[in-house]
């Protein structure tokens, strides 16, 4: 089954970021709570977790481009 993963509000005020890096890729294996990638705020760099463990299926964002809270950012293939 694929999860759509949305990104969360990674600060109070904070309802857009930036694609720093991403940590996995499509095809990587992903545990709940590892880092999927880093965003940038207007004050700081910040990981973001999987909610879910699975296979990396998609990444919808590239480095530089902006993500909003609640904004699919990844798909990930979980066990039944």
């Amino acid at each position: 089954m694929q999860v759509k993963v949305k990104l969360p509000r990674v600060g109070e005020t904070v309802d857009e970021v930036y694609v720093v890096s991403w940590n996995k890729a499509p095809g990587d294996q992903v545990a709940v709570g590892e880092s999927l990638l880093e965003v940038e705020t207007d004050k700081a760099t910040v990981e973001v977790p999987s909610l879910v463990a699975g296979v990396i299926v998609e990444q919808l964002f590239k480095v530089n481009d902006p993500i909003k809270t609640g904004e699919v950012f990844v798909i990930i293939e979980v066990a039944p």
